[in-house]
């Protein structure tokens, strides 16, 4: 059991027909931190056989994965312990024979879900880990059922699950292993045919954005990054990476720069899935969610946690982690809305840019914890490598871009896929006028500027007076006017 004083652990496993996994979190500072993710390729719905009975060495792979987990939770408390069996053990007609003993092992009751209860558990897991406000599709492709969500905020509105996944797939249209057209049409096909009875339901309902949140889409992310792409899903990536997967004959000489070798032999009945789904429901592009299902589980253990702004949670974490001053960060963010709105809401657009510049404002100093001479360097190397439930791979990049820039020499925004090039531009921009334009840290003695823009000349001014008094302030504007200028962004300080 924990010691007294210590954060509790929590763990969530999920018995899935392809992998078992095992999560282990701590809750701490509001938020949670993995401690472990324990995954054993146990291909539990590779032993259905026609009668959809499990062979014993099926059974035999998941109780051998179960006695690994079973130390683990030996240390974490009962009640902070969630056990789920998904969809192989929905179906297994001996299901009955396999749990007796898994339960033995694990010292724990095993919660068979159904398909509705799992589709809400994942959907839970990506409004916990993947913030905003718009309406989303979540898609999740596990062993031997897909999961298709859509919802707002914490709220699903449509929940569905659907008995095809990758290894399911795998058996009834790569059998032979062959990777070629007809097969990968076939499976397609299928797909579409077991998607078509909820098309008209989703296509009506709509969303705003699309993520995924599994194996799969995680398996094309890391493919797509690994070949220099960025990490956006779209159907030409799909259909591309399907064009890879052909120029191997079979599955054993299957070749594909950023597939893993674990992953390798249920890769093409997973991407044959997404690309029936992208097809169907005319999906434009998807990205990585930060969680599913196991991550659901937990946060419906933490009541804390419930139902809380996902990013709002984070930053806070983060402030209280590395003790940030968080009036100033305030204060920070506020010039940045006062800069921002003397534009107008033409200037600096995009639906995600303002909460992610509003994040960079609150966070900016976060590497002088370590170092003031790199601190922008600091900064951006932790929040690129913290886990920020709530912002999306891309978007913590450019958040770690701006970070690094925020202040003294300046460069531009390296290309990434958070924002458009011209509102990653412009972010920094106000950031880092914002930074100069509060350094005294105290909202009494901040200017009273005006910002005028010209597309993307801008003019700052500022009372002559005032600047004459602020000597120090009125020298970093001249420099920050000649280094924005010099790369291309013309600014001009006049005092009025």
């Amino acid at each position: 059991m924990n010691q007294a004083g210590t954060s509790p652990l929590y763990a969530a496993i999920d018995l899935g027909s392809n992998s078992f996994h095992m999560l282990v979190v701590r809750h701490i500072d509001g938020s949670i931190q993995t401690m472990a993710k324990i995954k054993r390729k146990v291909r539990l719905a590779a032993g259905l056989d026609a009668n959809n009975a499990l062979s014993l060495d099926a059974m035999q792979r998941g109780w051998d994965c179960l006695s690994l987990f079973a130390e683990r939770l030996q240390d974490i408390p009962a009640t902070h312990i969630r056990i789920v069996g998904t969809a192989t053990l929905r179906t297994a007609t001996n299901a009955d024979a396999f749990l007796q003993r898994a339960n033995q092992i694990l010292g724990h009751d095993i919660d068979v879900i159904d398909g509705d209860e799992e589709a809400a558990t994942i959907y839970k897991g990506v409004a916990h880990t993947s913030g905003g406000g718009d309406r989303r599709l979540v898609v999740d492709i596990g062993g031997a059922s897909t999961e298709l969500i859509i919802g707002e905020g914490f709220d699903a509105c449509a929940l569905t699950s659907l008995k095809m996944g990758c290894v399911t797939w795998l058996e009834h249209y790569f059998k032979d292993r062959q990777l070629s057209q007809r097969n990968f049409d076939a499976a397609i096909l299928g797909a579409k045919q077991t998607l078509a009875p909820i098309l008209q339901q989703y296509q009506s309902l709509g969303w705003d954005i699309c993520v995924g949140a599994s194996g799969t889409v995680q398996a094309l992310q890391e493919i797509m990054l690994a070949q220099g792409m960025d990490e956006v899903i779209s159907l030409a990536k799909l259909q591309r990476l399907q064009k890879q997967a052909m120029a191997a004959d079979h599955l054993e000489e299957l070749d594909i720069e950023g597939l893993t070798l674990e992953r390798a032999l249920v890769f093409p009945s997973g991407l044959s899935i997404l690309i029936a789904i992208f097809e169907s429901l005319n999906i434009d592009s998807m990205t990585l969610a930060g969680g599913a299902l196991r991550e659901g589980l937990v946060y419906e253990m933490i009541d804390e946690l419930r139902q809380h702004d996902i990013r709002a949670r984070t930053i806070d974490s983060l402030q209280r982690r590395y003790q940030l001053d968080c009036h100033y960060g305030n204060q920070v963010s506020a010039m940045i809305t006062h800069l921002r709105d003397q534009l107008g809401a033409e200037w600096f657009n995009e639906p995600q840019a303002n909460v992610l510049l509003d994040s960079a404002a609150k966070l900016h100093e976060i590497g002088l914890t370590i170092d003031f001479k790199k601190g922008g360097e600091h900064g951006a190397y932790l929040i690129q490598h913290s886990d920020l439930p709530g912002f999306t791979r891309a978007q913590k990049q450019l958040i770690a871009q701006w970070l690094r820039r925020y202040r003294d020499v300046l460069t531009s925004v390296p290309e990434q896929a958070a924002l458009s090039a011209t509102s990653a531009k412009r972010g920094l921009r106000l950031l880092r006028l914002a930074v100069l334009l509060t350094h005294r840290r105290n909202p009494a003695l901040a200017p009273d500027v005006t910002l005028q823009a010209q597309g993307d000349d801008l003019t700052l001014s500022l009372n002559k007076t005032w600047l004459t008094e602020n000597p120090l302030t009125a020298a970093e504007l001249d420099i920050e006017a000649n280094r924005q200028s010099d790369i291309g962004w013309p600014l001009t300080i006049a005092a009025i």
